[in-house]
């Protein structure tokens, strides 16, 4: 593993600095929107902008990769992100906010990509697994630092904002001068949605709702504790517990993944993840509370990304998983679009409490679908199944399908080993 890392580190340290600006911006938003007394409404706009200009980019991103290169279309966006970063405290409007969040998602978007195609295109079949889960570290790592950073300087000030284009300017110096060989831009047979949706119906609703959760958890966490009244510190703790939690329960969910239908581990997870919303709805929201709930939300959602990819992946044929992930990246978008927006709309009906509703009623909507859908057909033997891989949900069209195609792969491989006349259906 050491050796698989020495090779890729570069590549890794420009993601977690990415990961750094990337989440102490989205942080920003609400703490410093409320500063400026922003409504909470006007806030969920500002955070749906940015998933917005994240689909947009997602279906542009190889498009322009293929015309003028990996290197051009990274040096270009990561450009515009560093300069939207430093705009936002010069102009304090929610209409500029929106706008800018919008540029900031569609860049990143193809930052994604192309930092992707990289960690990729460096990896072997053998080492793939390995390095996608180290690239969700990263990310992850990077967000939860990200929130310790803006305790460093006055969140009202310009210095935190100035302070994140920094980080994202440093970032492409260790990708773009790392020795890896510049990957190929492939295209990519298409796959509807309506074909994506027939061969897993599970798979494609359960991204779709699992997009308004992560939306509101990324963007609409630091509203929800700016509206409670809490101090920055308390704000970014907040934050970091949903992603600590994101991070430490992939490797006990990924193990159970592997091992029972991967249906019933979905049914659970959700379940857990809704009880957890319905705690501080309940009991109240005293901080402790909160940050439990949070650690345990956040340690549901992003597993639980990660088992739909692979789920879907069962279904799929080799030749039909780049298509598909683009798919999935698409209907996820489509709900983290809706997630903030409808977040915030509640949060003004029914008072801060309704971001919880809000993602609590998310997280049953898919255990109850996914329990009907158990209804309808039979699961693939876990034997059958596609290995389970680490993914983040910020992750692009580039890193689902590697993962996608390496579950295909290692489930071929171990089936070959155990009955070498033996062929994967």
């Amino acid at each position: 593993m050491l050796q698989v890392l020495g090779t890729i580190w570069a590549l890794l340290f420009g993601v977690v600095l990415i990961m750094l600006g990337n989440g102490m911006q989205s942080t920003l938003m609400g703490v410093r929107g409320g500063i400026e007394g922003f409504s909470t409404f006007e806030l969920s706009v500002v955070t749906s902008a940015y998933f917005a200009g994240f689909l947009v980019g997602s279906r542009t991103a190889s498009v322009m990769i293929r015309k003028v290169g990996h290197v051009r279309v990274f040096a270009a966006l990561g450009s515009f992100m560093s300069a939207g970063l430093i705009a936002f405290p010069l102009i304090a409007e929610p209409w500029a906010w929106t706008l800018l969040r919008v540029m900031l998602g569609f860049c990143l978007s193809g930052v994604y990509v192309s930092a992707e195609s990289w960690l990729n295109n460096a990896a072997t079949n053998r080492t793939r697994g390995t390095v996608l889960s180290a690239y969700m570290v990263a990310q992850t790592l990077g967000l939860v630092a990200a929130q310790g950073l803006v305790n460093v300087t006055d969140a009202a000030g310009f210095a935190p904002f100035a302070l994140a284009s920094i980080l994202v300017s440093l970032s492409f110096a260790p990708i773009l001068l790392s020795a890896q060989p510049i990957p190929v831009a492939e295209r990519i047979k298409p796959l509807t949605l309506r074909q994506l949706y027939d061969q897993s119906p599970l798979g494609t609703v359960g991204i779709l709702l699992l997009g308004g959760v992560f939306a509101a958890q990324l963007g609409m966490a630091s509203v929800y504790g700016s509206t409670l009244g809490l101090s920055v510190a308390r704000v970014t703790t907040f934050v970091a517990a949903i992603f600590t939690g994101s991070l430490l329960f992939q490797v006990p969910v990924g193990w159970l993944s592997d091992m029972i239908d991967r249906r019933k581990l979905i049914l659970g997870v959700a379940a857990i993840g809704a009880v957890a919303c319905a705690t501080p709805w309940m009991l109240g929201p005293a901080y402790p509370i909160l940050l439990a709930s949070g650690f345990v939300m956040g340690g549901m959602a992003s597993p639980l990304y990660s088992l739909l990819v692979a789920y879907t992946n069962d279904y799929l044929d080799v030749d039909d998983m780049p298509a598909a992930s683009g798919g999935l990246i698409f209907i996820y978008g489509l709900g983290a679009i809706v997630g903030p927006l409808a977040t915030g709309q509640l949060m003004e009906i029914a008072g801060p409490e309704g971001f919880w509703a809000f993602l609590g009623l998310l997280f049953a909507a898919i255990a109850v679908y996914c329990a009907w859908r158990m209804t309808r057909r039979e699961a693939p033997s876990v034997e059958e199944s596609g290995s389970y891989v680490n993914l983040s949900p910020t992750a692009s069209q580039v890193a689902v399908g590697a993962a996608q195609e390496w579950g295909y792969e290692q489930a071929a491989e171990d089936t070959a080993d155990d009955d070498p006349d033996a062929e994967r259906k």
